[in-house]
């Protein structure tokens, strides 16, 4: 096989591929001379500037963060007080995943979780969560995050986005959205980044740039400039101002430029497709939800799974017990035929 070395770590997340060819170059190309420093260099202002192209919105204030943990907990604590709350799904990236960063960097604001809806967070679980109780010894709910796409894989389509930003409005919550994955919901939906964020009623996105092939960095997005008032501060306090700025901000700019984040972003959905395809025609194979974005889960037997591992291929033991697998701007169709076959062999045992 004419896979490079590693090839069955490709499904194990979309972390495991490389930086992308325009991002690299950007990147390499920054590296030329001298450039003031703090976030005051040219191609930070450019891709500042190109982001509110992108998103249609002039208003829009940019700050950059090393990952997704700074970025999304940052921002979550920049929208709500220690002693209020911040409602999610019990599936969600800042439940599941954060080390209790959200909880540490908002000195303490808990968060109240609702059971996923295919690993969404619906309208009615947000009303239940913020009329559960109104006395003093309650948490008082803030803001409302919705990680778009999902763990799972599945879309907030802008209808259902806009239903839970109604409700945010009428009973004074804040809404953020988690978009690690944010590129590929924009390449599957065929939407504009403005529909399913501000004019949905998004006021804070952290949009994702390792994922859809970055070498480093997220980029933190306010929709109303007032929110971000003294952001950058509390980014500073963090650890999250990087002093050489230009080599986090130019890579973005190479992707924003021709649509090269969606292109890279539309090539992860369509291997995840014919992925999925491929695995549910496996017998003893029972796919969990609809392959709306770059990841496909997948119920398997546990020995099937562990042989799996065993032979090599690395994915996630997921929610509910399922194995997930993921696919990257870098994910190969050679890679998909050898897994599947793999996989084939594994259940024809049983």
């Amino acid at each position: 096989m004419s896979e490079l070395p590693g090839y069955k770590l490709q499904f194990a997340s979309d972390n495991t591929a490389g930086v992308c060819p325009e991002a690299l170059a950007a990147f390499n190309e920054s590296n030329k001379g001298f450039a003031s420093p703090y976030g005051n260099d040219g191609s930070t202002a450019k891709v500042c500037d190109l982001l509110r192209e992108v998103f249609e919105r002039d208003e829009l204030e940019v700050f950059f963060a090393f990952n997704g943990t700074a970025a999304n907990s940052l921002a979550l604590a920049s929208m709500c007080q220690p002693y209020q709350s911040v409602i999610c799904t019990d599936a969600a990236h800042v439940e599941t995943d954060e080390c209790g960063a959200p909880e540490f960097f908002s000195n303490g604001s808990k968060l109240l979780t609702a059971p996923h809806h295919q690993g969404k967070l619906t309208a009615a679980e947000v009303e239940t969560l913020v009329k559960r109780r109104d006395d003093i010894h309650y948490p008082r709910p803030k803001v409302v995050t919705l990680t778009q796409s999902t763990e799972i894989g599945t879309l907030y389509h802008k209808g259902e986005i806009a239903g839970i930003s109604q409700v945010c409005r009428a009973h004074g919550l804040n809404l953020h959205m988690d978009g690690a994955r944010f590129a590929n919901a924009v390449a599957s939906l065929g939407c504009a980044p403005a529909d399913i964020t501000w004019r949905s009623g998004v006021d804070v996105l952290c949009f994702g740039g390792t994922k859809m092939g970055l070498p480093v960095g997220e980029a933190i997005l306010f929709f109303n400039r007032e929110q971000a008032e003294d952001f950058a501060y509390r980014g500073k306090q963090a650890g999250q101002l990087a002093s050489k700025m230009r080599y986090l901000s130019s890579p973005w700019l190479a992707m924003l430029q021709q649509d090269n984040w969606l292109k890279h972003a539309s090539h992860a959905n369509r291997m995840a497709r014919i992925l999925s395809d491929r695995i549910a025609d496996l017998p003893g194979a029972e796919m969990l939800y609809p392959t709306e974005a770059n990841a496909v889960l997948v119920n398997l037997p546990d020995w099937a799974a562990t042989e799996l591992n065993q032979m090599g291929w690395s994915f996630y033991n997921f929610i509910g017990g399922s194995s997930r697998f993921m696919c990257s701007w870098a994910t190969t169709e050679a890679a998909i035929d050898a897994l599947v076959a793999d996989m084939a062999k594994v259940l024809a045992k049983q």
